[in-house]
């Protein structure tokens, strides 16, 4: 497992990897979805990536959970699939869209 903690922007940022190795790119990327979804909701306090990549390789091997900390109740949004920046953009609009109703 490939575990990264960070402060990114006073969000503490926690990034867990199975079975796959996340390469700068797809981090770059995460900060950049927390900054969209920073303009959608209250005060975020964390943020907690889960990527998880099976195996066997079966189609949607690929899955990543996103927990987003905010007063009162966390959002969680999830999605799988075969590829990591569409799997990103998808939990980023489902958050969006929780923090948008919040």
């Amino acid at each position: 497992m490939n575990n990264h903690t960070e402060n990114f922007e006073g969000i503490k940022l926690d990034i867990q990897a199975v079975g796959v190795e996340l390469s700068d790119v797809i981090h770059e990327n995460i900060r950049e979805k927390i900054s969209k979804l920073k303009r959608h909701g209250s005060k975020i306090d964390s943020v907690d990536v889960y990527f998880k990549e099976e195996a066997n390789h079966a189609t949607n091997a690929k899955s990543v959970r996103m927990r987003v900390g905010v007063p009162g109740n966390d959002v969680f949004a999830q999605d799988e699939g075969d590829n990591w920046y569409q799997l990103l953009d998808s939990v980023e609009e489902k958050l969006k869209r929780q923090l948008g109703k919040k």
